[in-house]
């Protein structure tokens, strides 16, 4: 049990009021914990497809929708198998860089099954979060597991910024002006705050915290930057947001956008980047937002950006479907682990040592020496009562096998 620190009253402040501001002062805190924040994440997320819907409308929407026919539903298997596969091997090299061993099949079975999760589940990155702990555990080192899946995740929005970046700067966008206009000076902003904060950290004694922080560095370099690393992630990362993006291409196309794969990159890489705002149900939200006025702005119409992001979720979500399929298969794996554990009969018969057939109850030897000797009796009169003292002596069976079992005392 936690302890905790009650604050006494001060002179003249009654014990309700002390309960009371203490109360109110840890309002705050439990607000800022990581549950609330998701629910409240679900709930704005929510909120604000509730209000695309309101505003724009359900009917290129649900005319979207009604396009997605079989082939489109293969495809949307298909470009999820890709990747999947991609993005497994880039968790199974940091892993390797980390020093921490995951097999390339668990890592794909693993990787769907967090993907359903963060599809299914608010927030988006509680399949993540299971997948980290399972191979941390598994792994018996769950730091380390859990900063592999990290700087995986890692790797693939540095790549998302790198190429979003580029085609907002080149391409034509809603916002490729105030990307220009923006770039010049975000990046000596970026390089003076890396160059103040690793003048502090090297003029700053040597604390638990840097040392920490230094170690973070070296196994984000081992892991992403190594000679042996960096191209598998750098082409893995390439592959998979290559997927994402022809992902949007075929929901588009369901939708009848009527635009190219040039004038529908950069809203492409828009809505991509809008997926990873913490305002999300499972990633539907700021995704439809974007999108919608993505759209609008590059005169293809908000209703049909709208379409066109709900049916890229739809996608994306039967593209995580074989993580279903990994759930229920583990879920029945555990079952039939378990019954053969709790029912196996040589763990059973094995639970307990047998004795040795001369084995005999101790006697003290003051007992024994003041012990009085009983008269003669009969024996054949009192044997039933001489096996019920066998059977209520201080050994759990008798002494006496039979048919090859130890004899307990209903068996006698």
């Amino acid at each position: 049990m936690s302890a905790r620190t009650v604050r006494a009253p001060a002179a003249g402040e009654s014990v309700p009021t002390a309960r009371a501001g203490a109360a109110s002062r840890g309002l705050p805190a439990r607000l800022t914990t990581r549950a609330v924040r998701t629910r409240l994440g679900a709930l704005a997320g929510g909120a604000l497809l509730a209000v695309l819907l309101w505003r724009l409308g359900t009917g290129a929407l649900l005319d979207g929708l009604r396009r997605v026919d079989g082939p489109t539903l293969l495809a949307a298997l298909g470009i999820g198998l890709v990747t999947t596969v991609f993005s497994a091997w880039r968790w199974a090299l940091v892993a390797r860089g980390l020093r921490i061993r995951l097999p390339f099949g668990p890592a794909v079975a693993d990787y769907y099954r967090a993907l359903f999760l963060n599809a299914a589940l608010p927030g988006g990155v509680l399949g993540d979060v299971h997948r980290a702990v399972r191979h941390g555990q598994s792994a018996g080192d769950l730091g380390r597991g859990v900063r592999a899946v990290v700087l995986e995740r890692t790797a693939g929005q540095l790549a998302l910024f790198a190429a979003g970046a580029v085609v907002l700067l080149t391409a034509p966008s809603p916002v490729r002006d105030e990307v220009r206009h923006a770039a010049p000076l975000a990046v000596p902003a970026v390089l003076g705050a890396c160059a103040v904060v690793l003048a502090l950290r090297m003029n700053r004694a040597p604390s638990r915290r840097g040392r920490a922080l230094r170690g973070m560095l070296a196994e984000a370099r081992e892991g992403l930057l190594s000679r042996r690393n960096a191209p598998g992630v750098l082409v893995s990362s390439a592959v998979v947001l290559a997927g994402y993006v022809a992902m949007f291409v075929l929901a588009a196309d369901v939708v009848g956008a009527g635009a190219s794969v040039t004038e529908l990159l950069p809203l492409a890489v828009l809505a991509l980047l809008a997926m990873g705002l913490p305002l999300n149900v499972g990633g539907w939200g700021p995704r439809e937002g974007v999108t919608a006025w993505a759209f609008g702005a590059a005169g293809l119409g908000a209703g049909r950006g709208l379409a066109v992001a709900v049916v890229y979720g739809v996608l994306s979500l039967v593209a995580s479907l074989p993580g279903v399929v990994v759930l229920v298969a583990r879920w029945y794996a555990g079952l039939r682990a378990g019954s053969r554990t709790t029912t196996s009969p040589g763990a059973r018969k094995d639970a307990y040592p047998r004795p040795s057939p001369s084995a005999a109850p101790a006697v003290p030897v003051a007992s024994a020496a003041s012990a009085v000797p009983p008269p003669e009796v009969s024996r054949e009169k009192y044997a039933p009562k001489e096996s019920a003292r066998l059977a209520s002596s201080s050994f759990p069976f008798s002494a006496e096998p039979r048919e090859g079992r130890p004899m307990t005392p209903e068996s006698v």
